[in-house]
Formats: structure tokens, sequence, C-alpha cells
């Protein structure tokens, strides 16, 4: 890329692996629980993806096409969980009459009603794209797809990373991470492309960088059909251009850090209209107006920071808004939404944006929380603890000797009590949800813990996640203490977050197990 990583941004992705405690979030839509779709995915029936379908596992593409092809009808819902690396080698077409997919990417053509979403640790598409055609209601959760091009070898989805066209309704795509290695001469193209009617789309918690394009919304001046996006929570590091470019149509674009953009940013144009609010811009040039055409936007803003931000003079096909950026229209949203203050954003999105984050997300107020509820929680398979005993497991328990800490801590109660072999002490956070962690100075590899109540509170403990605090990654999630088993794991700090509870949690003893 032609920019270096911006000064700030180290510290920004330092906090990324940071896991905060779990606490019931406020519903910025009334249709949303904790974690759940929001922006304009929430309007036009609502976004469900393949909720109350069949859960799937797929580890190849392969097995994502057999999971669409294999349905009663192109419509029936699906839930396919992803773990592992999908690539050209392992995706084969498959014949169905409710599917019309490929062997270069992942087709999802005249389907409605699915979820895609990455499991345990994690899903990779590396260079093989998305692409949604003539489709309604599906989301995409917790992916990474990375460099997808539409030159040289292996060519996929015309070089975008997820593509979107013909008549597109209500998607969601959430905690992603979608990357590239260079711009159109490397052979690559956008990251998240809209055209030819789609709507009703939220982007959020997201990450784009390393590619010449970020995302379009029409694929030309001519192509006015497509509306009602929205981006929040996202973070755009070291592109040129298109973060997004509107041609027509309405866009909602709140919450976003913006760090290193070269050449413009928001591109609105062919009479599009842009709500701006409470974006952090970082190190970056010409972040908002009208750029290549004399075809002009519009947009809405407020409660912006402009740190380092640089300017162009006006010219013929160049109208940049700033440097104070007013408003030259207003925009009304349709649906609920609490903003963060500009200032907290690069920390905000820094903790929450992207694959393996735990679907982390803002509670509105600059405060980190886990959803409630998340289509990327496994409801069967290895990672559930069932009614596992208490009983510690054979083994050295690597907590003792260990170091804890957490989000916070009831009166009487301590971090320490956890890890120091007596079940007479304990830990409670400070109300009913919270995170207790134990932690090494140098790595683990640990594949089983073992959550112990304290007498008189067993079965208090309702739902939790256990997550790698080095990558944000979900390990395992479920409900009620005891033995909890996942895949081996290389890590510094294993977080236990509890998200529900039918009364104060008490953990006598965090027990980690190679």
């Amino acid at each position: 890329m032609r920019r270096t990583i911006a000064r700030r941004l180290a510290a920004v992705l330092a906090t990324a692996a940071v896991v905060a405690a779990g606490v019931a979030l406020s519903i910025t839509n009334a249709s949303a629980a904790t974690g759940g779709v929001t922006g304009y995915a929430t309007q036009n029936g609502g976004t469900t993806g393949g909720a109350g379908g069949a859960t799937v596992r797929a580890t190849t593409g392969t097995q994502i096409n057999q999971a669409l092809c294999n349905r009663a009808s192109s419509s029936t819902p699906i839930i396919i969980q992803v773990e592992g690396t999908i690539n050209h080698g392992n995706t084969a077409d498959v014949s169905g009459s409710s599917c019309d997919v490929g062997s270069t990417l992942i087709d999802l053509k005249r389907v409605s009603n699915v979820t895609i979403v990455g499991v345990g640790s994690g899903a990779v598409f590396d260079q093989i794209g998305i692409h949604i055609r003539e489709s309604s209601n599906i989301i995409l959760q917790n992916l990474t797809v990375r460099n997808v091009k539409k030159s040289g070898s292996p060519t996929s989805n015309g070089g975008d990373a997820i593509g979107m066209e013909a008549g597109v309704r209500n998607v969601w795509a959430d905690h992603l991470t979608l990357e590239a290695s260079g711009g159109e001469s490397e052979g690559y193209d956008g990251l998240f492309d809209m055209k030819n009617d789609t709507k009703y789309v939220t982007l959020s918690y997201s990450i784009m960088r390393n590619s010449e394009r970020g995302g379009l919304v029409g694929s030309s001046e001519t192509d006015l059909t497509n509306s009602f996006i929205t981006y929040h929570h996202n973070l755009y590091q070291n592109l040129n251009s298109r973060v997004p470019l509107l041609r027509g149509g309405t866009a909602h674009v709140y919450n976003n850090h913006y760090v290193g953009i070269v050449e413009s940013g928001i591109n609105s144009r062919a009479g599009a209209k842009a709500k701006v609010d409470n974006n952090y811009f970082e190190d970056s040039k010409d972040v908002l107006g009208t750029f290549y055409t004399d075809e002009r936007g519009t947009w809405q803003t407020s409660g912006n920071i402009l740190d380092n931000v640089t300017w162009s003079s006006q010219g013929s096909e160049n109208y940049p808004a700033g440097p104070s950026m007013p408003s030259t229209t207003t925009v009304s949203i349709p649906y609920s939404y609490s903003l963060d203050n500009a200032s907290c954003v690069p920390s905000i999105v820094g903790q929450t944006a992207g694959a393996n984050k735990g679907n982390q997300v803002s509670d509105g107020s600059c405060n980190v929380q886990t959803p409630t509820q998340s289509p990327s929680d496994p409801t069967t398979g290895p990672t559930d603890p069932g009614t596992s005993p208490t009983n510690p497991p054979g083994g050295t328990n690597l907590s003792l000797g260990a170091g804890a800490d957490g989000s916070s801590k009831a009166s009487g109660t301590s971090y320490g009590s956890v890890i120091d072999g007596d079940m007479s002490t304990y830990w409670s956070p400070s109300g009913t949800t919270g995170r207790v962690s134990v932690k090494w100075s140098g790595a683990k590899t640990i594949d089983t813990i073992n959550i112990r109540e304290a007498a008189g509170s067993v079965g208090n403990i309702g739902n939790w996640q256990v997550v790698n605090n080095d990558t944000g990654a979900v390990l395992a999630s479920g409900n009620g203490a005891g033995v909890i088993s996942f895949a081996a794991t290389s890590l510094t700090k294993v977080n236990f977050v509890i998200t529900s509870a039918s009364g104060t949690p008490r953990v006598a003893e965090f027990e980690v197990y190679a």
C-alpha cells in the first residue's frame, strides 16, 4: 500500500484482544437481542438468516455447498457453522434442486434464510469470495475473507471479497475481516460491493483493510436502485477509496474508525444521501465529499472527529466536504440506535471489530458487551459441557501458581480465590454477569477447564463463553458450571465470561488442564 499504518493504530490494535465482561445490552431495536441484527437490516421484515433451521458443520467449501444443496427447498432455513480454511482446493461444485453453487466461490444464488457463521478456531475464506445474487434474509458472521482476485491465479467472484447484486434484500454482515494484499494492479477489486437493486443491508463490527477499494453501492452512475445501507463500528484501515462509494440511495454511517485513507473516503455521488454520525477520521485525506464526478451527492453530519485529516481544493469532479464538513441535507433514520461518543470509537472498534473477537458489541456508551445470543453459539457438538460433574479431570491443575483478574468483583470476594485450591473462598461479579480470567507469564497449551461453584450457589451460573483472551476467539459456550473441553489451544490468558445467571454466581475454583 502507499501509506504507512497510522501512528495510533498500534495502540488501537493492542486493545483488540481485550475481552470485556458480558452483561445485558440495552436493545436499540425492539426486535433485536444483545448482539443481534442492527441498522437497515432490521427493516423490510427484518433479517433472521437460518434461525429455526438445522445447524450443519462444515470444514470445506464442498461441505458448505452440500449443506445448501441438501435442503428441502431453496428457502428452507439453515445455519452453516464453518471452521477452518475454505479454499479452491476443498471447494467442489454440487448439484441439487435447492442450490446453484460453484467451485470457484461460495455462491448464495436464488436462496433465502441462510446463516454462515465461523465457530471454534475460526473460518477463513482464502482467495475464495462470497457472492449473493437474487437472494434474501442472509447472515454472514465471524468470517475472514482474504486475497480474492479477479486476475492472476486463482480467481474468484470478480475480485470481490463479498459481492451482492440483482434484487438482494436483507443481509446482515457482522464481525467480518475483509482484506487484500494490494490494489487493482495486483488483481484485487472491492471488499464489500453492492449493485443492481440491493437493499436493506447492515455491515457492522467488521474490518476492511489493505486494499485499494473498500466497497461500492452501485456499479455506475446509472445503477441507482441500491439503497438503505448501514455501516457501523467498522475499522477502515489502509484503503485508497470507496469507504464506501455511494451512487444514489441512502446510507447511515456511524461510529466507524478510519485510519490511513489515501485518496478519498465516503464518496456520496449521483444523488446519494449519507448520514455521517460520530465517526473518528484519522491520518486520512478527503474523508467525505463527492469525488471523480460532477454528479454530486449530499450528507448530514454530526459528532465526527477529524484527527490529522487533509483536504484537497474544490474543482471539477472534486467536491470535498472539508474542512468543517457542514451538512447539505437531512436524512431520516427509521430504526433506533445508540451512538458512542466519537472520542472512544478507536478503542471500542479496536476491541470489537473483526472476526474471532467473541462477537462482542458496544452498549452505545463506550463499553464493550458480550452478546446474550448469537448465531455462532453452537447448539450441539464437542464444546457442549452437557452435565459433566464438577470433579476435577486428571492431570495437573495449571491454575495453581498462575495469576487471575476479571471484570468486576463483589465486596468480600477476590479474583485470586479461583486459583487458590480452596473451595471455601470464591469470586463473584459485582452483578450477576461478568468475567474471571486465569493468566500466565508464558504461553500454555490447554484443552479443558473446570468451573467449580461454591457451596450454596450450585446451579446459579447460566450461559457462558470460554474465550482465548490473546485472540478473542470463543473456544466453547454453553450453560451451567462443570468440566468444559475444547480443541487444544496455546494462550497466555483464558477468560470465563458469564452472560446470564439465575442467582449470584460464586466461582470457587477455575481449574485449567492440558
